[in-house]
């Protein structure tokens, strides 16, 4: 008699393996996240090779020296915004992860760069496991695909996807999305950890052994993560978020891993009725709207990536109406700013033991580096002092437990964006002037920018509210 298959249960969310179903994953902890699926079977290899076996490797290894680099030209996605955050385009051969929330535009923004470049370069195959081809093209109608050469492919089968692919031999791969592909050599449902780890590698081998640049659309969990398993991450050269609030037009699309390029890279878009249109200059569209002499309100230089984005941080403190003062916080770390506010209180003698302090990035905009603490500081002091910070001055800076004031990276190049922008004056960290004043590059004054450096949130304040 044929022996039954041999099955084990595969933790959802870390990958762990058990003969029997626990409650618990012992590796990450998470409950209720083991799924049964039959394990691969053991046996010879099957012809051609084994099937993780990459096409093309190297079957002796090679001196570094007799290596020899071919430089291939990156292609082009006709948005330039995406092309940023790519690192300066698609590198042939690249398996490219996009990541989002549900309805925030990832399969609009594929559509429209698989439009581009099928006009621009050849065919391209988007293949889409949530839509029909009727429901896809009707979005393209609205984006204005017309008649480039762009097929369209509704198909969860990973082994006619590779059909296709084989057969179309495209420029560009988009597969819509990761969690909605199977394969026919597991019984596990569409999204289980198998079917996702088997999806991604052999769609990764495609790309490389046939140099075909492949987007995949990633599902996130409540967490704002990647569905899957972690290891979805690792096999894939790029992994980009698409970020966003569903009341804001604008869009950011930001790097977090990139085998080709700077991490952190930061792509702008404004979500529009016709698509996504690529914003060149955030800075201009974070600040058109921002109130003139109120209080409260402070510019602050942030750079993401190589671009540096001029964004208001607006705070408000008002006093409690409740035994316990309420802290909150939109765009920035919630415990960062608990710090922040017991620096104001130790060391420029603040007090905000009894007020509500609510502290908003305007615009939607998420920073998380620590140059923006000073911007933080001087937005709730100017609330807390009733007194409006000028219009015209930009601020940046980390600040320490000690109330000093810590120099901070691109500090040159903040300057000169805050300069582009019509700002007259800048306060930063004095380390960071000290630091470049023997530069020739450095420029004392970008402009009619001055520069003004502080050591201490005392100095800081006095200079902003004086």
């Amino acid at each position: 008699m044929a022996k039954p298959p041999k099955t084990v249960f595969v933790c959802q969310e870390c990958g762990a393996q058990s003969p029997k179903w626990m409650g618990r994953c012992p590796d990450c902890g998470a409950w209720n996240a083991f799924v049964e699926e039959r394990a691969a079977e053991s046996g010879g290899a099957p012809p051609g090779g084994h099937r993780y076996a990459m096409a093309g490797a190297a079957a002796a290894a090679r001196l570094y020296s007799d290596i020899t680099i071919e430089q291939q030209a990156r292609l082009s996605t006709g948005l330039d915004e995406f092309d940023r955050a790519l690192g300066g385009g698609v590198v042939p051969g690249s398996l490219v992860l996009l990541g989002g929330e549900p309805g925030i535009g990832k399969s609009t923004l594929l559509l429209q760069v698989a439009a581009n470049m099928a006009r621009a370069i050849g065919p391209v195959l988007y293949s889409s496991g949530e839509e029909s081809e009727h429901q896809v093209k009707s979005r393209g109608e609205r984006l204005g695909v017309g008649g480039a050469p762009l097929y369209l492919l509704a198909e969860t089968c990973l082994e006619r996807i590779l059909e296709e692919i084989a057969r179309l031999k495209p420029v560009l791969v988009v597969v819509d999305s990761i969690q909605t592909v199977f394969s026919l050599k597991f019984q596990s449902a569409p999204g289980s950890i198998g079917q996702v780890r088997e999806a991604a590698t052999q769609l990764l081998f495609t790309a490389k052994g046939q140099n075909v640049p492949t987007l995949l659309v990633g599902h996130v969990t409540k967490d704002g993560s990647l569905a899957g398993p972690k290891a979805l991450e690792h096999v894939v050269d790029t992994v980009l978020y698409f970020e966003g609030e569903r009341h804001h037009s604008h869009r950011v699309v930001r790097a977090v891993k990139n085998r080709f390029g700077a991490i952190s890279e930061l792509g702008v878009f404004e979500m529009t009725s016709s698509g996504l249109r690529p914003v060149p200059n955030p800075s201009k569209m974070f600040l058109a709207e921002r109130p003139a002499n109120a209080p409260g309100s402070a510019v602050l230089c942030s750079v993401e990536g190589s671009r540096p984005i001029l964004v208001e941080v607006q705070a408000l403190v008002s006093t409690s109406s409740y035994g316990t003062a309420r802290r909150m916080a939109s765009g920035i770390d919630q415990q960062r700013l608990s710090l922040l506010l017991a620096v104001l209180e130790k060391r420029a003698g603040l007090n905000l033991v009894g007020d509500d302090v609510f502290v908003n990035i305007a615009g939607g905009m998420t920073v998380d580096e620590p140059a923006s603490d000073l911007g933080v500081l001087a937005a709730i002091a100017s609330s807390v002092r009733n007194k409006v910070i000028p219009s015209t001055t930009a601020m940046f800076g980390e600040v320490g437990l000690a109330g000093e004031i810590r120099g901070i990276a691109q500090a040159a190049l903040r300057v000169r964006e805050a300069a582009q922008m019509g700002f007259r004056r800048c306060i930063m960290p004095h380390v960071n002037i000290d630091a470049d004043s023997d530069r020739a590059d450095r420029p004392p004054i970008a402009g009619e920018c001055e520069l003004v450096g502080v050591r201490t949130v005392g100095e800081a304040l006095d200079q902003l509210l004086a």
